[in-house]
């Protein structure tokens, strides 16, 4: 026999009003609970951004440690392989950084996650072939074990990856789908003063209707880590237009330190995912989860939209191509050339022998012949625009 219903006494006219009336209380209970920690995320935040200009730091314990602001050009980059593309994309990279950045004296650390929790039951293991390739260009394969995106979202990678640098080193982190075209050593890069791609669009958020807009969407992310919104702003850029809030694309961004870059990361990634809070209940995370706290976290460790002397990343140093059909589609003919060199060169040739798009846009010429006169005069084209096309044309490999 079944055991007794609970709250026997309750009608069940009256159910619904008392359920009401438990979820407004557990509401008020966990604003205030979040308005409390905000208050003291905002005043620690504050000691840290004296301190910072002061020249020096806040250490966990609150003693006060020196900072070095000069910039450094001995900086690790970070990258994330896997069995499949993303591997293949890998090797690329570490081609066109050894041969366009010769002088570069870091280390090109290579995140592999592990066949394990987040990314358990998925073949991620990077083949023999590619380990091989990474190798021989002085790559560092590092295995890391992803707890809390993996599959679900693989975009996710990036931010548990970062565990793997070396605490307290200046870092970059580049997605795999990038090329790097010309000296990335002599970029005059302030890793005291974090920041990360501009090459973005007004993705998010897409504000709903009647509201809320831009501007409160963002301020409610700031204001829940005690953050400063106003000074986040572009005031060239109207109230209510998406560039006038800090927005990046997260194709590279580089810090200082890794381990206080990671952990902002993950924990404010963490915190909206569960929580978004009233402001974004319309808004999609998926696939902007790590897009939308990066400029948090940036902001944070009193960084910023790049300075104009770094137009080099997503210009004529780096090129974030994302796959081959966009690189014909809309990158320059250096860009362009480079990919296929690289590709065809014997070194290479072996590891894309199989790679569909490979085949036709490169061996079989598709790229040049096919794609590139498609767009010659479409310049201003969007992204979502180009991709319909290629889909349509048969010319589309994701």
């Amino acid at each position: 026999m079944a055991g007794p219903r609970k709250e026997e006494n309750v009608s069940g006219a009256d159910a619904p009003a008392k359920d009401k009336m438990d979820k407004a209380a557990e509401r008020l209970a966990r604003r205030e609970a979040n308005q409390a920690e905000r208050e003291a995320r905002r005043a620690a935040n504050q000691a840290e951004r004296a301190a910072r200009k002061s020249g020096r730091g806040v250490e966990a314990d609150g003693a006060i440690a020196a900072v070095v602001a000069k910039p450094s050009r001995a900086f690790n980059i970070l990258i994330i392989a896997q069995a499949g593309r993303l591997e293949r994309e890998a090797v690329l990279f570490a081609a066109s950084l050894r041969r366009n950045a010769p002088d570069w004296q870091g280390r090109l650390i290579v995140a592999e996650p592990l066949e394990a929790e987040a990314w358990e039951g998925v073949e991620t293991q990077i083949s023999d072939a590619a380990r091989t390739l990474l190798g021989a260009y002085g790559a560092e394969i590092r295995p890391f074990t992803a707890r809390h995106f993996g599959k679900d979202y693989p975009y996710g990678n990036k931010i548990e990856a970062l565990a793997v640098l070396p605490e307290s080193e200046p870092f970059i982190f580049f997605d795999s789908d990038t090329l790097v075209t010309g000296p990335l050593d002599r970029l005059p890069i302030d890793f005291a003063r974090p920041s990360a791609s501009m090459r973005r669009t007004g993705t998010w958020p897409a504000p709903p209707l009647y509201g809320p807009g831009y501007g409160d969407i963002w301020r409610s992310l700031y204001d829940r880590f005690g953050l400063d919104f106003a000074s986040s702003l572009d005031r060239s850029q109207p109230v209510e237009h998406w560039e006038r809030y800090l927005y990046f694309n997260a194709g590279w961004f580089f810090g200082a330190d890794p381990k206080e870059f990671g952990r902002r990361f993950l924990t404010y990634a963490l915190e909206v995912n569960a929580d978004p809070g009233d402001e974004l209940a319309c808004q999609s995370l998926d696939p902007w989860l790590d897009q939308v706290v990066l400029p948090l976290v940036v902001h944070g460790l009193g960084g910023g939209r790049p300075a104009a002397d770094l137009s080099g990343l997503d210009g004529d140093v780096t090129c974030h191509y994302r796959n081959l059909s966009l690189l014909y589609a809309r990158e320059s003919d250096a860009a362009m050339t480079l990919a296929e060199e690289l590709i065809q060169s014997p070194r290479l040739a072996d590891l894309f022998a199989e790679d569909e798009e490979v085949s036709r846009l490169v061996a079989r010429n598709e790229g040049r012949q096919v794609i590139r006169p498609m767009f010659a005069d479409e310049w201003k084209i969007s992204e979502q625009a180009i991709r319909h096309r290629l889909k349509r044309e048969g010319l589309w490999f994701r």
